[in-house]
C-alpha cells in the first residue's frame, strides 16, 4: 500500500473538482494525478534511484505538493526544502541527505548553489509524456515500510535531522485523524503550514484522502490581517490546522476586525503551547467552530494526542493535551522509567504505527530516541522518547510542562538551542554563549562574552540560520557562571534573567 490509492481514488471519484489552489493557477483532481506522472515519469527517466531522497525546493505553491507526489509517484522519498534559507544550511542538508535529484520549482534554484546533484526543473519536467509502464514498474516494488518523506529538522551538533516517515505511517493516521472530527470531501483546508513543516502533512494528505479542496493561503495575508481574512471567506475555507504561531498572528493583528470567517468549522492548532489570551481572541470571533489543541512531534508523524476544547479557559490556565489518538499510545515515564502518578512529571513517549523509521542515515541519534519500551521485556517494541515533559493533573489529565533538554518550540519550530549556540560560538570575537527560551515571552534569549557585538553575531547569523532560530535578546556578559563540573551552569543564568 501507498499515498498514491488517495491520489487515485480521488481522482477517480472527482475528476473535474478543483484539488489545489494558489494565489496563480487552480488545479483539478484529474490534473493533480496527471502532474504527479508527468513529474513522476521525468524522475525514473532521469535517474534509477529508488527509496532515494529527492530535494524539492519548495515555494507557496500548489505546483509544490504536486512535485512532492511526483517524486514519490517514481519509488523515491521526497525532502522539502525552503529555497530561501541561507545557503549554507542547504549545502549542510544537502551533505547530509545526499539527494539522487533536486527540482527547482519556477526556477527558485537557491542562488550560489553549487553542486553536482543533477537538478530538475519544475516548469520543463510538466511537459513529460506520462509512461504508466515505467512507474507500474516502479511502484510494483513498494511496500507500506518504504520512505515517503524526510523533514529535516534543528540538531544539536549544527547538522539538521532528517526524520524519516514512511508510507505506512500517514496510511495510519490520516483516516482516524479525519474520521475523528468529522471532516469529509466538502471540507476546504486553508493551508498556513511550509511544506517543510509536518503540520503541512495534515493538510495535504487528508485533502487528497477525502477528495476535499487544498487552498495554499498566500503568504503576504499572514502580514495583512484584512487579506488572511478575506481569503479564508472568500476561499471558502472551512478547516484550518495552523501553527500557534500563526494564530497568535492574526489574533494580535485585530483580523477579526475586518471581516469574520463564515465558514469555518475545524480550528486547530500546535507547534507550541497555544496562550489561552490569544485562543479566546478568536473563540470570541469565531464561536461556532470546534477549536482543537493537537500534540505530538515530527517523529510521531504529526500528532499523537488531541484535545477538544469544550469549556472557558482563564489565561493563567494551560490547554490540557488531551487523548491520544487511535492505534497510538502515550506513556508519560519518570526517571526511574515507570508510569507517573497524579502530581508527577515525566517524559512523554510514544508507541505505535505512527513511529517515524528513524533519522535519515544518523544511527546513533535514531537508537538514542527510539529505544526499546521499558516496560515491555518480552519482545521487541520500539518507543519514541519525545524529550517533552508533562505532568499529570490530579483529574488524570496531562499538560504540557517543558522540554527535557534544550530543544525548544519557537515560532511553531522545532530547534535545539545547541545549535544556535554551535553558530554564535563560530562567531569571531565570541569566547563563550548559552542560549535560553524565555516561554513567558517566546523569545530566544543570547548570553555571550568576547569581543564580538550583538550586530556582529546577527550578521553572520542571517547567513547559516533561517529567521526563526535567530535569537531576540542578546546580553552581553563579562564572564559565564560554571557548575561543580565546569560546565555552563544555565539554572543560574536562568535565574539571573527571570526566564
Amino acid at each position: 500500500m501507498h499515498v498514491l490509492q488517495y491520489l487515485e481514488l480521488s481522482a477517480q471519484r472527482f475528476p473535474e473538482k478543483t484539488a489545489l489552489i494558489d494565489d496563480t493557477e487552480s488545479i483539478t483532481y484529474a490534473a493533480y494525478r496527471n502532474l504527479t506522472k508527468r513529474i513522476g515519469t521525468a524522475i525514473a527517466r532521469t535517474t534509477n534511484a529508488v527509496n532515494r531522497p529527492v530535494v524539492v525546493f519548495i515555494d507557496r505553491n500548489a505546483a509544490g505538493i504536486c512535485t512532492l507526489l511526483g517524486v514519490t509517484q517514481s519509488h523515491n522519498f521526497y525532502v522539502p526544502v525552503d529555497a530561501s534559507q541561507p545557503i549554507d544550511r542547504i549545502r549542510t542538508i544537502l551533505s547530509s541527505m545526499q539527494p539522487a535529484l533536486m527540482i527547482a520549482i519556477h526556477g527558485n534554484l537557491p542562488e550560489g548553489l553549487d553542486s553536482d546533484i543533477p537538478v530538475l526543473e519544475y516548469d520543463e519536467i510538466i511537459e513529460t509524456e506520462p509512461d504508466d509502464a515505467l512507474l507500474n514498474a516502479r511502484m510494483r516494488t513498494i511496500v507500506d515500510t518504504d520512505p515517503l518523506y524526510a523533514i529535516c529538522t534543528s540538531g544539536s551538533t549544527g547538522v539538521p535531522k532528517g526524520v524519516l516517515i514512511s508510507h505506512r505511517s500517514v496510511l495510519d493516521f490520516i483516516p482516524v485523524f479525519t474520521r475523528t472530527f468529522g471532516l469529509d470531501e466538502n471540507d476546504v483546508f486553508g493551508n498556513q503550514a511550509p511544506f517543510d513543516f509536518d503540520v503541512s502533512v495534515k493538510d495535504i494528505y487528508s485533502a487528497l484522502y477525502l477528495g476535499a479542496t487544498l487552498f495554499v493561503i498566500p503568504k503576504v495575508c499572514f502580514v495583512m490581517p484584512k487579506k488572511l481574512v478575506e481569503a479564508l471567506d472568500d476561499r471558502n475555507v472551512t478547516t484550518i490546522i495552523w501553527a500557534v504561531s500563526a494564530m497568535c498572528i492574526a489574533a494580535g493583528m485585530n483580523a477579526f476586525k475586518h471581516r469574520v470567517p463564515r465558514h469555518l468549522k475545524h480550528i486547530m492548532f500546535s507547534g507550541e503551547v497555544m496562550p489561552v489570551k490569544m485562543l479566546n481572541i478568536w473563540r470570541e470571533n469565531v464561536p461556532d467552530a470546534t477549536y482543537v489543541n493537537l500534540y505530538g512531534p515530527t517523529e510521531i508523524t504529526c500528532n499523537c494526542m488531541y484535545y477538544i476544547v469544550d469549556r472557558e479557559f482563564a489565561p493563567t490556565e494551560t490547554l490540557p493535551l488531551g487523548i491520544p489518538f487511535e492505534n497510538e499510545d502515550v506513556m508519560v515515564l519518570n526517571e526511574q522509567d515507570r508510569p507517573v502518578q497524579p502530581g508527577e512529571t515525566g517524559e512523554i513517549c510514544v508507541r505505535g504505527t505512527c513511529l517515524a523509521l528513524g533519522y535519515y542515515n544518523n544511527p546513533e541519534r535514531t537508537a538514542a530516541a527510539f529505544v526499546q519500551n521499558p516496560l515491555n521485556h518480552a519482545y521487541p517494541e520500539r518507543i519514541y522518547r519525545t524529550g517533552d515533559l508533562a505532568k499529570r493533573n490530579e483529574d488524570g489529565t496531562l499538560v504540557f510542562a517543558a522540554r527535557k533538554d534544550f530543544q525548544i518550540k519557537h515560532m511553531g519550530h522545532r530547534i535545539e538551542l545547541e545549535e544556535i549556540e554551535t553558530h554564535i560560538g563560530a562567531v569571531e570575537g565570541v569566547t563563550r554563549v548559552c542560549c535560553l527560551f524565555d516561554a513567558a515571552r517566546n523569545k530566544v534569549v543570547a548570553c555571550f562574552t568576547g569581543e564580538a557585538t550583538k550586530e556582529q553575531i546577527i550578521a553572520f547569523l542571517k547567513q547559516k540560520l533561517p529567521k526563526y532560530m535567530i535569537p531576540n535578546i542578546y546580553v552581553h556578559r563579562d564572564e559565564m557562571p560554571l557548575n561543580k563540573n565546569g560546565k555552563i551552569d544555565r539554572r543560574k543564568i536562568r535565574e539571573e534573567y527571570d526566564v
